[in-house]
């Protein structure tokens, strides 16, 4: 699958992602994960109605030739790890705290990735992650949109952002 660039639909969509994270003010950089170009974003907002808490919120991105659940699994634990490693400041749990979106990207997936992402927010103290899978053969972006019981102060945060990151109509990629 190709865009009228040339450029595969996956990849013109990751540098889309980068475009829209960065209009959000997000600080943006590239890095090599074990051979894979590795997108990662990074904001940090304080509000008062999420009880006076920082909250780091960190995209990490990749392209890959397919996404399976146990992929997209393996690669929200690596993206939280990351994440736990590089907020620095505040310990967490002390009016600071991390979001993840990991998000895999590709023109191959398995219906159990997408159902995996969907399903449920995951949470670790005072960290949590919505795994994003974006499905660019059948144009679909799946992560869970919910306010859970454990985060619930986020969830309105969460969900905005998700629109505002990962909507195909706004990535401008095409097929």
């Amino acid at each position: 699958m190709t865009t009228h660039g040339g450029m595969s639909a996956p990849d013109a969509y990751f540098d889309s992602l980068e475009g829209r994270l960065v209009s959000d003010g997000c600080v943006t950089q590239r890095q090599d994960w074990s051979g894979t170009c590795v997108l990662v974003g990074r904001r940090s907002d304080f509000r008062m109605r999420w009880v006076a808490t920082r909250l780091d919120l960190f995209t990490i991105a990749a392209v890959v030739p397919e996404i399976t659940a146990a992929g997209l699994s393996a690669f929200t634990e690596e993206s939280l790890r990351y994440a736990k490693a590089a907020k620095g400041g505040r310990p967490l749990g002390m009016q600071a705290g991390i979001g993840a979106f990991p998000v895999l990207i590709s023109d191959k997936v398995d219906p159990a990735a997408a159902e995996w992402a969907r399903a449920r927010q995951r949470v670790a103290f005072a960290c949590m992650a919505r795994p994003v899978v974006v499905d660019l053969s059948c144009r679909s972006v799946s992560t869970y949109r919910g306010k859970p019981g454990l985060g619930r102060l986020y969830a309105s945060y969460f969900i905005q952002k998700s629109t505002q990151y990962f909507d195909l109509a706004a990535s401008g990629s095409s097929h």
